[in-house]
C-alpha cells in the first residue's frame, strides 16, 4: 500500500454513553482525502449494556479485574456489528484494507498514563479475515500524552474547505473540542456532556436521556451551584487535557437536592458553560461552531451554546458531515494513518512530546502483531 493511494477502511466504536456500536466506512489516503460512506448503529444486548454500566460505576474493577469474559463478549459484539454492516451494505471483504477497532472505553486516567478500552484486535482480525488496528491510545499515553481526544486530525481533514477558524464540538459522554485554523490544530476535553445528564435523568425519571432537552428546558439552572461546579481546577488547566466519563459525577451530586427540571437544567448549563470556557484556551474566536455527538439533538444544549458564544452554532450536518458516524469514520481513517506510519496525535491535541503514530496492527491470516506498526 503506497502513501497517496486511496484505500477503504471500516471503523467501529462504542462511545462513553454505551448506547451501541457505531460502524462506518471511509475511503481515504490517510491524509487530506476523505470520502465518508454510510454508517449504522448496532445496539448492545440489554445484559451486556447493564454489565458495562455496572463496571464503569466501579473504577477499581475496571482497572484491576481481568475482565476476559466481558472483553470477549464486547469484542464479539463489535465483530458481529461489522459483519452485519458489510452484509447490509454489500461490502466485499476483499475490498476492505483495514478495520479500525476502537472498542469500548471503560476507564481513562491520563494523570496516571492509564487507559482501558475493551476490544481484542486479533479476535476481530481472525473473525472477519481483515487486518485490524486497535489500541490507538496506548503509545501516546506511554510517551506522556493524554491519549485523547483522537478525532482532531480527522476533523482537520474534513474541514479542509471551510473558512477558518472553526471549532468542532463533540457532545458525547464527555465534551471535547477541535480548533482548526490552517495547520493549527488544538484539541482537548472541555468537561462533561451527555453522560452526566443521562445518568441524572436515568436516576430521576427512569429514561435513558433527556430527549430534546425537554426536561432541562422545564427547569431553571441554579446559578450558585453552577458557579461552584465551574470552580473545578480542571478548567484552569491549559490544554491538552482529557477526562474520564465519570470525573465530574461525584461533584455533580450537589444537584440531587434540586427538582428534576432544575437539576437537569443545571447540568445542561454546566455542560455548555464548560464548553464555552474553551474559548480562553484558543488563539482566536472561531467563526462558527459545528456540533457533533448525540448532544447536538439536545435543543437546550444548542440554544445555550449559541447564547454564550455569539456566533453560528450548527450541527455538523450543516456542512455535509454525518454526526452519527464521525467517530466510527475517524477510527477507520486513523487505522490507515497507522498503517502508513503517519501521526495520529500531536503535541497540541494530546500533549504527546512529538507527533506520534500509534495503534497495534493484527494481520491475517496469521493474525499476529506487526512489529513495524505495533504500539
Amino acid at each position: 500500500m503506497a502513501n497517496g493511494d486511496l484505500v477503504t477502511a471500516i471503523g467501529a466504536i462504542s462511545g462513553t454513553s454505551m448506547d451501541g456500536i457505531d460502524v462506518s466506512i471511509v475511503e481515504t489516503d490517510g491524509a487530506s482525502v476523505v470520502r465518508p460512506g454510510p454508517g449504522r448503529t448496532y445496539g448492545y444486548s440489554d445484559d451486556l449494556r447493564r454489565a458495562l454500566l455496572r463496571l464503569i460505576a466501579d473504577p477499581a474493577a475496571a482497572e484491576n479485574d481481568p475482565l476476559a469474559e466481558l472483553e470477549a463478549e464486547v469484542t464479539d459484539a463489535h465483530a458481529a456489528a461489522i459483519a452485519a454492516f458489510m452484509r447490509e451494505q454489500g461490502i466485499l471483504r476483499a475490498s476492505v484494507s483495514v478495520v479500525g477497532l476502537h472498542g469500548q472505553t471503560i476507564l481513562h486516567r491520563p494523570e496516571r498514563h492509564f487507559t482501558r478500552q475493551l476490544g481484542i484486535g486479533v479476535r476481530v482480525a481472525r473473525t472477519l479475515g481483515i487486518d485490524t488496528v486497535n489500541r490507538f491510545r496506548h503509545a501516546d499515553m506511554a510517551a506522556g500524552g493524554e491519549g485523547a481526544p483522537l478525532a482532531p486530525l480527522y476533523h482537520k481533514a474534513l474541514a479542509g474547505r471551510l473558512e477558518p477558524p472553526v471549532m468542532v464540538l463533540n457532545l458525547g459522554g464527555v465534551a471535547n473540542v477541535t480548533y482548526i485554523d490552517g495547520e493549527t490544530v488544538i484539541a482537548f476535553d472541555t468537561g462533561p456532556a451527555s453522560a452526566l445528564l443521562d445518568d441524572f435523568v436515568r436516576r430521576r425519571i427512569g429514561k435513558p436521556y433527556d430527549e430534546g432537552g425537554r426536561l432541562a428546558a422545564s427547569g431553571q439552572a441554579d446559578a450558585r451551584i453552577l458557579a461552584g461546579l465551574m470552580r473545578h481546577p480542571f478548567f484552569d488547566r491549559p490544554p491538552p487535557k482529557s477526562l474520564d466519563r465519570n470525573d465530574f459525577h461525584l461533584r455533580a451530586q450537589i444537584v440531587e437536592g434540586l427538582s428534576d427540571g432544575d437539576g437537569a437544567a443545571t447540568l445542561a448549563a454546566f455542560t455548555i458553560a464548560s464548553a464555552a470556557d474553551a474559548l480562553r484556551h484558543v488563539p482566536a474566536a472561531p467563526r462558527r461552531w459545528l456540533v457533533t455527538g448525540g448532544g447536538r439533538f439536545n435543543a437546550m444544549f444548542m440554544r445555550l451554546l449559541a447564547e454564550r458564544v455569539g456566533v453560528a452554532v450548527e450541527p455538523v450536518e450543516a456542512v455535509g458531515w454525518d454526526g452519527d458516524f464521525i467517530e466510527a469514520q475517524c477510527f477507520g481513517y486513523l487505522a490507515v494513518r497507522s498503517l502508513r506510519g503517519l501521526p495520529i496525535s500531536l503535541p497540541t491535541t494530546t500533549g504527546v512530546p512529538v507527533p506520534m503514530s500509534g495503534g497495534e496492527l493484527w494481520r491475517v491470516p496469521e493474525a499476529s502483531p506487526s512489529s513495524a506498526s505495533r504500539a
